[in-house]
Parts: structure tokens; C-alpha cells; sequence
């Protein structure tokens, strides 16, 4: 119990609670048995009451410096209990029950004869028992046998002038003292029922307050807090009151008991005071060092962060006890003032986040309605459509950068911009749908004018033939579209074929410098060279040769313009056989091949600059890529699976992704190798 209180119900309740000193007052020890001439009321008193001493009001409960020692004089013998038989009843009076000696009118009971008498007595018999009505039946009982009395003497008297003799004279038999006595006996059994009543609830008072004797016990020994262990020994106390009788025979072992523990306790409560002008000064520290701490907070300029540092200080406020009386309003003031500065700004803090989250609402409010207001009838050509797609992705991008809307309408507003973005994009996916037949028609179209180029390419009447491939390409320029999957390949099989026919046209009339022709006769030789690998070799020192004949390849000048691309190729196809052969992927490839360039520029005057120059170009390519990704992943996010067609779509995005990403990869490692050259 070695602290006072708990300080959660101090300053931030000011809750009061009083303090009674307890004393035991001699005077107030009411031991009587009150027993009349007839029969006896036995009518007990607790030895143990108790008197309150003047209460003192305190904004925080504080046990009384010096409890006063409870005393208590016993008596010193217990009070003659009758037999059961003739034990009266003790009966609680009325609060508007006159006393006990003027509760029966005398008089007029002595102008009652025997028959009202026994009447008045019939209706007392039925009533509750109380001390007025026991004294009624007594005087009832009284006035009928003196009323008897005078009758048999007068009879007596007459049966002896008569010639009788005393000890001969029998009184007669009274039929109505017959039905007095069946009355009484009424009464008896009556008031014994009750009395029996009487000492079972003794019985159960005198567990219930050896019951107590024993909390007792358990409240001296706890390791409790003392503010509660002192309300609960106050409330025993109480209890202790209002528990009335208890047998006489148990009484003053009882009593005895419960003044031994009363003592012990008001001993600890002497103690706990000398402990609480050191716990007081210990808190006032404590707490002005909180005090100190949240003033500091003033300055903190995360305000959420200063504000649940104010919740951590409250709590262990409420942890730290009491301080002495006088100083608890000012020290509670001077925290409440601190604390009351942090709460306003973080009031004021969200005060602003509330009209930053409207200003968003605004803006995506706005965003929807471009969105909703995209007049779909108008959006008939490839071009018309992706430039529209090129403005919903930037509305999305938007969308992105564009904080939380107020929490009522957050989920409503983004539900509403869903919508609109998905109603694009299944609109966008019909028109693709609806121009599948067209495609259909201008894959055929550009068939044909492969066709027509494939049998122009061999020509060599250089001029009519090139008027024509010009034409044909013309026409390829005004058939729209083909399906994605067709485009690349239609578009190579044509290109090639005027690409052919250019080429040997630029052969046939372009004339070389021979430091070309020579070029062209090194690189040919190192294609055969890389053509004749031994396939024997192991891995390593096939891949070893190939970048050394790579290296040698890039050293060497121009080779003529036209037979540039077709060498170039040559190379590639002997190259790649072998990277195929050692199954080294494309990504693979093309960083040896970088390296390969790399190594030129590395080696060449200003090498550096070229290097940076380089890997800005690679940068702004990583970015790109970057960018590209993002913007499929955005889409996939919009397109509904469950549409017809939508599945087709999500996977070849998919497809895009992957391929992006390798892209991706294949740059950071470009750019790491130009890192390491400078490294060296």
C-alpha cells in the first residue's frame, strides 16, 4: 500500500471524497435488555455502534494524519436471557407508535366487562405484534382476570352465607375465559413463530459480520493501493452498521474481534501518512517535469506528432499520485494551460486538412465531368481515339497526384471517376470491335501490294521500277489499319521487298571509296571467321573469340552505304548462330554488343563526354520505359475481364509489360557498364 491514491481521480475529475474519522463512543454503546414483571423483551442494541466525526471536504481522498483508536467498554456480564418460553419478542416501534407506557388506555379497559374484553383481545390477537399490542393484550388480559376474580370472590362469598363451607366452594366453569386462553394461546404460538424469525435472522447477521471480521483481516494484509483498501474498509464499516442484531451469547467475542482489526488498520493508516508528504513532493516533481515537457512541444513542427506525445504525457500524468492539497489547482492549471496549446494546433492542423480534402473533391468532381461529358459519337478514327485515350490517361495521372477527399465522399467520388474511365474503354473497345472486318479487308489490300513489290523487287529498269515502288507506297499509305497481330509482319514483307530493290539500285549506281570497299572486305572476312568457330570449344572460349572478332568488327570504318544494312545482317545471323548454339538470350546479345561499342568510344578522343552522353540517352530511355509501363498497368486496372474481348486485351497488355520490362532491365545494365568504365 505504498501508494496514497490513485491520481486518475484527482485534477482532470476534481473529485471530492470525504474522510470520517471513525470513534467508538462509550455513550453510544447501548447494552439493555428491557424484561417487564410477566414476561420479558429481550431488545438488543449492537454494542458496536458508531459515531462520525465532522467531515473535512478535499479536492483528492487523503487518509487523517493520526486516526483515533476506536474504544469500546464492554460490559463485563451479559444480561439474564429467559427461557424460551417466557422470551419476549424484540419489536422495532413505529415511527408514529406512541411509547410503551401510554399505549393502553386504562380506563377505558377498566369499563369493559369480560365479553369486550375478550372481543378487544380477539382483534388484538390478529394484528401484527408489536410492543403496543403485546402491552394491549397484557392489560386485556389483566382487567378480564381481575374482572374474574371479583366475580368468583362474590360467588364464593354468597355459596358460604349460604351455608357452605370455603374449602367445598368450586368455581363454575367460565366459557368465556375457555375462549381467553384459546386466544392467548393463539398468541403465544404467534409470537414464538416471530421469535424464531427473530434468531434466524441473528444467526445470519452474525455470519455476515464474522464475514466482515475476516475482509478485515484480508484489507490489512493487501498490497493494494491504499485509496482502495481505505474505501473498502469504509464500506465495511457501513456494512458493519447496518447489520442489526446478532445472538447475545456471541456478542462481545464478536465485538472484541472487530475492534482488533479496526486497530491494526488505523496503525497502517498512521504509517501511510508519513508516506504521503514524500509522495506528494516525488509527484510535484513528476509532474512539473511534465509540464516542462509539453511547453517544449510548442516547438515541435510535426503537430501529429506533438499531439500524440501530449496523449503519452496525459497518460502518465494520470499514472503519477497526488500532490499536496494546496497546490493541486495551480499545477493542474499550468498543465491544462500547456496542453490546451498543443490541442489548438492540432485542431487547427486538421481544420486545414478539411479544406485541403474539399479543394480535392473539387478537382475530381471536376475531372469526372470531363470525363462524363466525352461525346463518343464523335470519336471515329484510330487517331481521334487515341488521342482521346492520351487525355483520359492524363486525367488518370492527374487523378494520382490529387490528395483524399473528405472520408463521407471519398469512396462516392472514386466510384464515380471508375465509372467514367470504364465507360471509355468499353466504348473504345467496341469501335475496335466494330472495324475488325475493315482490318480484315486492308490485310488483304496490303497483301497484295506486297505482292506487287515482291515482283518489282529483281527489276533493273531502275527508273520505271522506282516510279512504281514509289506508287505503291503511296497507295500503302491511304489503306487504313490491319489487326495488331498482321501489322509488323505485312509491314516487313513490304518494306523489305522496296528495300531490296532501293539497295541494289544504290549498288548499282553509287560509287565507293575504297577505303569502304576495303572495309567492307574486313568485315566480310571476320563474318567468315565467326562463320568458322570450332564447335568443339567450350563455352567460354567460344564466347572469349566472338567478343574479341565483335571488338574487331567495331574498330573497323564504313562499309558502302548500300551494302551496309545487308552486312550488318550477315554479321547478326553469324553472331547470333552461336549465341542460339550457346543459348545466351537477346538481352544477352545486344549488352555484348553494347560493351563491344562501348569499348570504341571508351578508346576515342573526348571519351568521356561521348560516355555521359550516352548514358543521358539511356536515362531518358529508362524513363520512358518506365513511363510506358506505368501507363499499361494503369489500363489493365480499367479494362473489364468480364466484357466480351476484355481478356484478349489484358493479356496482350500483359505481353507489352513483360516485354517492356526486359527492355527496362537490359538499360540499367547498359548504364551500369558505362558506370563501371568510369570507374576505371
Amino acid at each position: 500500500m505504498s501508494k496514497l491514491l490513485d491520481s486518475e481521480r484527482l485534477e482532470n475529475e476534481n473529485a471530492s471524497e470525504e474522510i470520517k474519522t471513525v470513534a467508538i463512543s462509550e455513550e453510544n454503546a447501548e447494552k439493555s435488555v428491557d424484561v417487564d414483571a410477566d414476561e420479558s423483551i429481550n431488545v438488543e442494541t449492537p454494542v458496536e455502534s458508531v459515531a462520525e466525526s465532522s467531515v473535512e471536504q478535499i479536492s483528492e481522498i487523503e487518509a487523517p494524519a493520526e486516526a483515533p483508536v476506536p474504544q469500546e467498554t464492554l460490559p463485563e456480564e451479559k444480561p439474564e436471557v429467559p427461557d424460551e418460553e417466557d422470551q419476549e419478542l424484540t419489536v422495532e416501534p413505529e415511527a408514529d407508535e406512541p411509547s410503551e407506557l401510554n399505549t393502553v388506555d386504562l380506563n377505558e379497559i377498566e369499563e369493559l366487562d369480560k365479553s369486550q374484553l375478550v372481543e378487544q383481545l380477539a382483534e388484538a390477537v390478529q394484528q401484527d405484534i408489536t410492543n403496543a399490542i403485546k402491552n394491549k393484550i397484557e392489560a386485556l388480559k389483566q382487567a378480564f382476570y381481575k374482572l374474574k376474580k371479583i366475580e368468583t370472590d362474590e360467588a364464593q362469598e354468597a355459596f358460604i352465607a349460604e351455608g357452605g363451607r370455603a374449602e367445598d366452594f368450586k368455581a363454575a366453569v367460565d366459557v368465556i375465559e375457555e375462549r381467553l386462553k384459546d386466544l392467548l394461546v393463539v398468541f403465544r404460538e404467534k409470537k414464538a413463530t416471530l421469535i424464531a424469525k427473530a434468531d434466524k435472522i441473528k444467526e445470519d447477521n452474525l455470519v455476515q459480520k464474522k464475514a466482515i471480521i475476516e475482509k478485515l483481516k484480508n484489507l490489512i494484509e493487501s498490497k493494494d493501493d491504499f485509496y482502495k483498501v481505505y474505501n473498502e474498509f469504509r464500506k465495511l464499516q457501513q456494512h458493519w452498521k447496518e447489520i442489526k442484531q446478532v445472538p447475545q451469547v456471541a456478542v462481545n467475542e464478536l465485538w472484541k474481534d472487530y475492534q482488533h482489526y479496526s486497530e491494526k488498520f488505523y496503525d497502517l493508516l498512521k504509517i501511510n501518512n508519513e508516506m504521503r508528504d514524500y509522495d506528494f513532493k516525488k509527484n510535484m516533481e513528476l509532474k512539473q517535469g511534465l509540464i516542462d515537457s509539453v511547453e517544449k512541444l510548442d516547438s515541435e513542427k510535426d503537430v501529429i506528432s506533438a499531439f500524440y506525445q501530449l496523449q503519452k504525457f496525459h497518460q502518465e500524468w494520470r499514472e503519477i499520485g497526488p500532490v499536496a492539497k494546496e497546490l493541486r489547482e495551480d499545477i493542474w492549471a499550468k498543465f491544462k494551460k500547456a496542453s490546451s496549446v498543443i490541442n489548438k494546433k492540432h485542431q487547427d492542423h486538421f481544420e486545414s486538412l478539411r479544406a485541403l480534402e474539399q479543394r480535392n473533391l473539387e478537382e475530381k468532381t471536376a475531372i469526372c465531368e470531363e470525363m462524363e461529358a466525352i461525346d463518343y459519337s464523335k470519336l471515329t478514327t484510330f487517331k481521334e481515339w487515341d488521342e482521346q485515350n492520351k487525355r483520359v490517361l492524363e486525367l488518370q495521372e492527374k487523378w494520382k497526384t490529387i490528395g483524399f477527399a473528405p472520408k463521407k465522399n471519398n469512396v462516392k467520388i472514386f466510384e464515380r471517376f471508375r465509372k467514367a474511365c470504364d465507360v471509355f474503354f468499353q466504348n473504345k473497345s467496341t469501335f475496335y470491335k466494330g472495324i475488325k472486318e475493315t482490318m480484315d479487308t486492308n490485310l488483304e489490300k496490303k497483301k497484295a501490294l506486297c505482292e506487287q513489290a515482291e515482283a518489282l523487287k529483281d527489276s533493273q529498269d531502275w527508273k520505271e521500277t522506282s516510279d512504281k515502288m514509289i506508287a505503291l507506297q503511296k497507295e500503302w499509305k491511304t489503306v487504313g489499319p490491319v489487326s495488331r497481330k498482321f501489322s509488323d509482319a505485312v509491314w516487313k514483307r513490304f518494306i523489305s521487298a522496296c528495300d531490296y530493290f532501293f539497295e541494289q539500285k544504290g549498288v548499282h549506281f553509287s560509287s565507293q571509296k575504297s577505303e569502304e570497299v576495303e572495309n567492307l572486305k574486313k568485315k566480310k572476312e571476320i563474318i567468315k571467321t565467326i562463320n568458322e568457330i570450332d564447335l568443339d570449344l567450350s563455352a567460354n572460349d567460344a564466347v572469349s573469340q566472338i567478343r574479341e572478332l565483335m571488338s574487331e568488327w567495331n574498330k573497323i570504318g564504313f562499309v558502302p552505304f548500300r551494302e551496309k544494312d545487308k552486312i550488318y545482317k550477315e554479321y547478326r545471323a553469324a553472331v547470333d548462330k552461336h549465341f542460339d548454339r550457346l543459348k545466351i538470350d537477346e538481352s544477352e546479345r545486344r549488352l555484348q554488343s553494347f560493351k563491344s561499342n562501348l569499348n570504341d568510344i571508351s578508346s576515342g578522343e573526348k571519351s568521356k563526354n561521348k560516355l555521359l552522353s550516352e548514358r543521358e540517352k539511356l536515362m531518358r530511355t529508362y524513363e520512358r520505359l518506365k513511363n510506358d509501363i506505368q501507363t499499361y498497368e494503369n489500363n489493365i486496372g480499367f479494362l473489364s475481364i468480364s466484357s466480351k474481348g476484355g481478356g484478349g486485351l489484358v493479356k496482350e497488355m500483359n505481353r507489352k509489360i513483360d516485354s517492356l520490362k526486359e527492355e527496362l532491365n537490359l538499360i540499367v545494365k547498359k548504364i551500369e557498364v558505362i558506370d563501371e568504365n568510369f570507374e576505371k
